[in-house]
């Protein structure tokens, strides 16, 4: 069996505690907060984006601007919520006027990514945007040649599909994005339907119980 949900998610909350005290890149000097990830920490579905911007920053949850909204709208009209997913970003620090993750950025988070992917156990991830997918396939194509592509790759030790995305912020500044996108996500359930479910111990919500870890469920969101 694998390793029980409360015990995956304690480590998670270890991990969160840890990268809020990052100080191993320059953009530890110029954040708010970290933007470390929220919503279910065992879900089957990571979505897995850029970096954090202005209002990601200010309230230390990916995804709640405007690209955050069209998210959960693609969600729900595929029957997802935000609460049934995990979502987090390549950076988990704001670079300055939102400008593009430098690789140096890129490879000091690579480690707190890696952890996520192991601890959660996704079956599918999202990569959305350039960044996530190169990232997390270890190639160089960019969104618009891998779009809508289903890929198995090893990632922290762990199996899993990667489901290349156009960024929801891409997707409002051009309708056709917008409509590449909404097509790519409609083929979601059914590849999460498709992927073999992961061996797990039946043990989720018993982290709950830790006083200890209260404020960090808060912040994260983490579901029981």
């Amino acid at each position: 069996m694998g390793r029980p949900a409360s015990e995956r998610r304690q480590e998670l909350i270890a991990l969160y505690r840890e990268a809020r005290g990052c100080t191993l890149c320059p953009l530890a000097e110029g954040r708010t907060q970290v933007v470390f990830g929220a919503g279910n920490a065992d879900a089957d579905l990571m979505l897995v984006g850029e970096a954090p911007g202005f209002h990601e920053d200010q309230q230390g949850v990916p995804f709640v601007g405007r690209a955050g909204k069209l998210l959960d709208e693609l969600l729900a009209a595929n029957g997802l919520g935000r609460e049934e997913v995990f979502t987090a970003n390549v950076l988990k620090c704001r670079p300055a006027g939102n400008r593009d993750p430098q690789p140096s950025e890129i490879e000091t988070c690579r480690p707190y990514l890696h952890s996520q992917v192991a601890l959660i156990e996704p079956r599918v991830i999202c990569t959305l945007g350039n960044f996530a997918t190169k990232l997390l396939t270890g190639s160089q194509r960019g969104i618009t040649q891998v779009h809508g592509q289903p890929q198995r790759h090893e990632i922290g030790s762990r199996s899993v599909v990667l489901y290349p995305l156009f960024h929801p912020a891409a997707a409002l500044r051009t309708p056709k994005v917008s409509d590449q996108l909404a097509e790519d996500f409609g083929r979601l359930p059914a590849l999460l339907a498709a992927s073999p479910p992961a061996e797990r111990a039946p043990a989720r919500g018993a982290a709950a119980a830790d006083p200890q870890a209260g404020p960090e469920v808060e912040q994260l969101g983490l579901l029981d």
